[in-house]
């Protein structure tokens, strides 16, 4: 082969390889796993998951004026649901384990794209709120689906695992004729629920009691960070939308663990640091379900010490709809009273008997 011949084939090889990154670009911008670039075509059928990938593009191109938001206890809700009983057209955005900051960071970039916003549905995790106001479970996170810079889409746009886990499955499913997942679909999970399920995650005799128990100052300004850091400040910066926010209703069995720790009073004081700083703002309903112990105390609603059923997440829609739960300046001491008497005086005993 000639010089001039390996210069050719060697062009070659370049063209055919930039048709075939170009053709790969297309397609997947076609497709569009992940909506970063529109939403969701007609003729196409999504496998709709990857909350982390996906959220952020809900927030660009979905259409919705309602969202709900939370971790793992969020991922239950029915987005028709919501809408029946609010008159609503929402969507789903939860993210699985996340800390406060991630919630808030997502929320903010879906109201600031998308303006017709004027509901929110946001659980707060209740035992979340002496934690680092950044706490983090996951440190890496698709932070080239979140931004504007087209640059850095090179890592969605020739992304392997994207082409063949996410792109070639909706092509499937297209060819297939299985239909999309539904919104009340994505991120929902069954789990089996009951006594022994949650006593194989929870073991009330290991029970670690070298926490700290006490509620000072230092307790007081960290709840105060992470509150003001990660919801009143957002919350405030959006005073025409209208946030629903509640406490993650756990089960008996995770008083039980606060009650062997010693450290009901240490949470509900948290608890009422918190309250006060929500209830400042005008544009948020605040709602506790601590006090439904046909459910908090009925292990056959829950998978694990804080995990509910599906059925909850129903039966919280309908309780905010018709304001059980509701907290006030004027209710708010009394609620806090009736809750600790209620976890610190209960008999655990009988739970597991």
């Amino acid at each position: 082969m000639t010089q001039k011949d390996s210069k050719k084939w060697f062009f070659k090889c370049l063209a055919v390889l930039a048709a075939l990154l170009g053709l790969t670009a297309v397609i997947v911008i076609i497709v569009d796993p992940y909506f970063h670039y529109h939403g969701p075509l007609s003729f196409l059928s999504y496998k709709l998951y990857d909350e982390r990938y996906t959220n952020d593009g809900i927030s660009r191109h979905f259409d919705f004026d309602a969202l709900i938001t939370g971790t793992s206890m969020a991922q239950n809700f029915k987005p028709s649901e919501m809408d029946a009983l609010f008159g609503t057209n929402s969507v789903k955005e939860a993210f699985s384990g996340a800390g406060y900051q991630e919630i808030a960071d997502n929320l903010d970039r879906a109201l600031t794209r998308n303006g017709e916003v004027s509901t929110v549905l946001w659980t707060l995790d209740y035992n979340g709120l002496l934690r680092d106001y950044n706490w983090a479970q996951y440190e890496e996170y698709p932070t080239y689906l979140y931004d504007d810079n087209p640059f850095n889409d090179v890592s969605y746009l020739f992304n392997k695992s994207v082409f063949y886990h996410n792109v070639l499955p909706n092509i499937v499913r297209t060819l297939s004729d299985e239909p999309s997942v539904t919104m009340d679909e994505y991120s929902a999970f069954q789990a089996e629920t009951g006594l022994d399920q949650i006593l194989s995650s929870y073991d009330r005799n290991n029970v670690n009691k070298d926490v700290p128990t006490e509620f000072g100052e230092q307790e007081r300004a960290a709840v105060t960070k992470t509150i003001t850091a990660n919801v009143t400040s957002l919350v405030n910066r959006y005073p025409h939308v209208t946030f629903y926010i509640f406490y993650s209703p756990y089960s008996i069995c995770y008083w039980d663990s606060l009650n062997i720790k010693n450290t009901i009073y240490r949470q509900t004081q948290a608890e009422r640091a918190a309250t006060e700083l929500l209830l400042a703002c005008p544009n948020v309903r605040l709602y506790n379900f601590f006090d439904q112990y046909d459910v908090i105390c009925n292990p056959d609603f829950y998978s694990d010490s804080g995990h509910y059923s599906a059925e909850i997440n129903s039966r919280i829609l309908g309780w905010i709809a018709d304001g059980t739960g509701l907290v006030t300046e004027e209710n708010y001491l009394d609620r806090l009273e009736a809750e600790y008497e209620f976890y610190t005086n209960f008999d655990y005993g009988s739970i597991y008997n």
